[in-house]
């Protein structure tokens, strides 16, 4: 999805008189690329911590891109038509990042309550692998 946005921004910013506003063509240019390099970084990162943290910088790029879209139809580089499409795509791109960091967040805090319960079962001796009759007979 972020390819293809990035793709579809480039392909704009090589017509008419876009190609001609240089700071503006390649900031979204930048933005958009960073939206996918994020993503690629936080992939490579040993963390799901760094990850989400890589994801909210891609997210934040594709707010980025919605913002500099008003700029684009404002000037008027592209029509309303397109305009719409492409920040439609933007936000979908943000809808997905946004679903995958709090799935990384729920997963997170399933993981620190699975890390919990392993300590006091354990603390316990009520560990799932260790049957209740085994610890029946134990001393104290």
């Amino acid at each position: 999805m972020g390819r293809e946005l990035t793709r579809e921004i480039y392909a704009l910013t090589k017509q008419g008189a876009f190609m001609k506003d240089f700071g503006l063509r390649d900031q979204i240019q930048r933005v958009c690329i960073s939206i996918m390099s994020n993503i690629a970084e936080g992939c490579e990162r040993g963390s799901d911590q760094e990850f989400k943290q890589y994801l909210n910088n891609a997210k934040g790029s594709a707010g980025e891109v919605r913002t500099q879209l008003y700029v684009v139809l404002d000037q008027p580089y592209i029509s309303m038509e397109i305009f719409n499409r492409l920040a439609a795509s933007a936000r979908k791109i943000s809808r997905m990042l946004n679903s995958l960091i709090e799935y990384l967040n729920k997963s997170d805090k399933s993981r620190k309550l699975g890390q919990r319960l392993a300590r006091s079962w354990s603390a316990l001796d009520l560990r799932p692998e260790t049957k209740w009759h085994e610890t029946k007979n134990r001393g104290p």
